[in-house]
């Protein structure tokens, strides 16, 4: 009997000391955006806006999360960011902001499958929006840490 509770006391101890260095995360969702990113450009506001994240905890894991982008003014970068006055009028760079915004799920479902923001990677062609993803993600971690 001793026996098996020093057995169990010693695992007991190995357990907390691994989990030490990690953090818990209460149940529940949490949102949080990023900073404003304005480009130093002159006289370009390409990539101008910030990211909003809402992630989902469950069982102390990531289990959801969804990422938008916005320009500064709050107009989601959709379907139609890239284009000028709702037309396509410079092919390349419709294409660019289109594939910077589909990084935006890209970046959501890799910390649902990895559960750290360490973990994921940059897409590249969507450098301003990881570092918008990681504020917002590490923003919202934050809240939900126990």
């Amino acid at each position: 009997m001793k026996k098996s509770i020093a057995v169990l006391i010693s695992a007991l101890l190995a357990l907390s000391l691994c989990a030490c260095g990690d953090k818990t995360y209460k149940d529940g969702t949490y949102t949080a955006r990023s900073s404003e990113y304005v480009n130093e450009d002159q006289g370009s506001d390409e990539g101008n806006g910030y990211g909003e994240v809402e992630i989902t905890i469950k069982d102390g894991k990531i289990s959801a999360c969804t990422f938008r982008t916005y320009e500064i003014d709050g107009t989601p970068k959709d379907e139609n960011y890239g284009k000028e006055g709702g037309e396509i009028k410079n092919k390349d760079y419709y294409q660019r902001a289109q594939r910077a915004n589909a990084a935006c799920e890209n970046y959501a479902k890799q910390l649902v499958a990895k559960n750290s923001i360490d973990e994921v990677d940059a897409v590249t062609g969507a450098t301003i929006n990881f570092n918008e993803f990681k504020e917002a993600v590490q923003s919202a971690l934050k809240s939900a840490e126990e």
